[in-house]
């Protein structure tokens, strides 16, 4: 039987560490990553039996109101990932030629917050997008073609190609598989979130040592 949550009677404790604004790794039955969801709405997915099972720590717990018939009030674990049945709304399982959407948050992430230039790292607020192949030349705003870059890297690169303005690229820019994606979303990762959408990684994924790189 589905625990019975109302929510105007909800009351939430979070997991020391953890602020409610956190949230949970939603996969599908099979265990592929699909998205980020909040604690309300995992909640939801619990109460119309949509969870198929759990991994992970518990990182929220929610007591509803008191059963009637018990006498005892609902209690659930909302778990850091949540397998769920039905739709898995993946297009990274059911189309082949699927890119993720490209934006600088994701593409900041994808490259460790480093320069692909100077191989330093920046705050968000001193990085850039740049084109490896720029529009005067034929490039285009996709995920093989750009690039973080400093802004002083991206203003002495100016409008050519790395070879013309004799700058190497310190990493291949590549496009992000669906799980990659996932990942490059997150706000802020648990360490057993991360480790489990590391191992739904290609093997050769540049995410790899990134991440790491990271956690130094």
């Amino acid at each position: 039987m589905a625990p019975q949550l109302d929510e105007d009677d909800l009351q939430v404790v979070q997991a020391e560490g953890c602020s409610l604004s956190q949230l949970v790794l939603r996969t599908d039955v099979s265990g592929m990553p699909l998205e980020w969801i909040d604690y309300k709405e995992a909640a939801r997915l619990y109460h119309q039996e949509q969870v198929a099972y759990t991994c992970g720590s518990s990182i929220f717990k929610l007591y509803g109101g008191v059963n009637a018939q018990s006498g005892l009030r609902t209690v659930l674990d909302v778990n850091s990932i949540v397998a769920t049945v039905g739709h898995t709304g993946n297009p990274g399982n059911t189309r082949r030629d699927y890119v993720p959407p490209l934006n600088n948050q994701t593409l900041f992430r994808r490259d460790g917050y480093l320069c692909m230039y100077c191989a330093q790292r920046f705050s968000l607020r001193d990085l850039s997008r740049d084109h490896v192949r720029p529009f005067s030349q034929g490039g285009v705003d996709v995920w093989t073609n750009v690039v973080t870059a400093c802004r002083r890297c991206n203003n002495l690169k100016a409008s050519r190609t790395p070879e013309q303005a004799r700058m190497q690229l310190i990493a291949v820019p590549f496009t992000p598989t669906y799980a990659e994606y996932v990942f490059l979303k997150g706000r802020r990762v648990l360490a057993d979130q991360m480790e489990y959408l590391l191992a739904h990684f290609p093997r050769s994924s540049p995410l790899h040592a990134r991440i790491k790189h990271w956690l130094m």
